[in-house]
């Protein structure tokens, strides 16, 4: 290509050598993202069926640990993430623009909220744990449905007894012992609560990495209308991240529970 034939846009300086123009860098960029997101969509695909398939054999166990945790905490969350994907799509925006200050007070936003929802998140984590939640025998005292881990409440975290209550006041009556095999069967749901939800930390917690690694470019005023590709694919993970919660918010904490409330 003649000197001539050039533009100002092929001699930028993001642009990588193996690229003609910037709009190619672009479409390449945003293919592979998209590849990545896939596996993505795979990898939680299979949780979120294993989840189902068990939840349909452990109907009744699923149940009582669904309706054990605060879906006040996970609807905070969840408005949370929606906010935080506001802040991200105002940054990419500002990006597009070439406003540098909006885009950094964009990012810090959206950084906060992150936090914001991880805290909460802490928050929960820890209520299971003092109510002897957490599957297995490795973290505090093990898994226990009758709960008694707390020293200020003992009967938090009694599954069993919730399981009878519930029937209670439902007009019905569950015998002790199968309230108790329920409670135990919630286990496997909280294997799955900390799997999916602990997962999605991480990501989220990348996230984080990901958003102050692109504040600290947008601070150098890297980004502008003709370059900022690497805010649109911070952007579109970030709403991956926030989308796999609007899933997994239902999942957990609302399907079923409506039987409980009659």
């Amino acid at each position: 290509m003649s000197t001539s034939q050039t533009t100002t846009t092929e001699h930028h300086p993001a642009l990588a050598h193996q690229f003609d123009s910037m709009a190619q860098q672009q479409e390449a960029s945003t293919f592979g993202m998209w590849v990545f997101l896939l596996t993505e969509i795979m990898m939680f695909g299979g949780l979120f069926t294993a989840y189902l398939i068990y939840r349909i054999k452990y109907y009744d166990g699923f149940v009582a640990g669904s309706t054990s945790i605060s879906v006040s905490w996970g609807f905070a969350n969840t408005l949370v993430l929606i906010a935080s994907s506001f802040t991200m799509a105002m940054a990419v925006w500002a990006g597009e623009k070439g406003i540098r200050k909006a885009q950094m007070g964009f990012l810090i936003g959206t950084m906060i909220l992150g936090a914001a929802f991880l805290c909460i998140k802490g928050e929960e984590y820890y209520t299971k744990y003092d109510e002897c939640h957490i599957p297995g025998r490795v973290i505090g005292k093990g898994f226990d449905a009758t709960g008694g881990c707390s020293a200020q409440d003992p009967k938090l975290g009694n599954i069993a007894e919730e399981v009878q209550q519930h029937a209670k006041e439902l007009g019905k009556t569950v015998p002790e012992a199968s309230a108790l095999q329920t409670a135990r069967q919630s286990e496997i749901f909280f294997s799955f609560y900390f799997l999916m939800t602990g997962l999605h930390a991480f990501h989220m917690l990348v996230g984080m990495g990901l958003l102050s690694w692109l504040f600290l470019r947008s601070k150098r005023g890297e980004f502008g209308p003709a370059y900022h590709t690497p805010l649109e694919l911070g952007g579109l993970y970030w709403h991956f991240v926030d989308i796999v919660w609007i899933f997994l918010f239902p999942l957990l904490y609302l399907i079923s529970r409506h039987a409980h409330a009659v």
